[in-house]
């Protein structure tokens, strides 16, 4: 059961009412949107502090919508955080999204279930190897380091690191 209220447009003040406007025009759009208007999984917790929901909804953006790694790789990273985190929202969310972009069921339950998985593209193997061990064990060793360029390994870093504050957001608010 969720403990936190939704928070319908009507009812909030300038600055939360401001934040959701942006939710909602951005590029995630009406799909934040759940029952009575109001904004559906992490969404709605960040009405609660917009001065720090906007920049933590912007990163989000940044990572989904502006971040060079591929669809198939980023989708791969967001459930196995998902996975780690047991987030069902996100697992949700992303599972549809990762479907789209060709993963298999029988993939999809490996990635959920944290079980070995051969991808048979090189660089969506390495970024699975990767953030299992970004979310295990919040590190990488050297031969983990290696296996991706340090421009794609930041991205990834900050992708799991942000799915991983939503997926804690979720959870404490059961939010989802």
């Amino acid at each position: 059961m969720t403990r936190l209220r939704p928070m319908p447009p009507a009812g909030l003040d300038p600055d939360a009412r401001a934040l959701y406007d942006r939710i909602v025009a951005g590029p995630r759009g009406l799909s934040m949107v759940g029952d009575g208007g109001a904004l559906a999984g992490p969404f709605n917790a960040m009405l609660l502090s917009p001065a720090l929901g906007d920049p933590l909804q912007e990163l989000g953006a940044a990572v989904r919508y502006r971040s060079a790694l591929p669809g198939r790789c980023r989708e791969l990273a967001i459930l196995v955080v998902a996975a780690h985190w047991d987030s069902a929202f996100e697992r949700r969310v992303h599972e549809e999204l990762a479907a789209g972009l060709g993963f298999t069921a029988a993939e999809l339950a490996a990635i959920r279930a944290g079980e070995p998985l051969d991808l048979a593209d090189p660089q969506e193997a390495a970024v699975l190897r990767v953030t299992r061990a970004l979310a295990a064990r919040g590190d990488v060793d050297d031969d983990e380091y290696a296996l991706l360029p340090e421009p794609m390994l930041f991205e990834l870093t900050t992708l799991t690191g942000y799915y991983a504050t939503l997926a804690l957001q979720l959870r404490v608010f059961r939010a989802g």
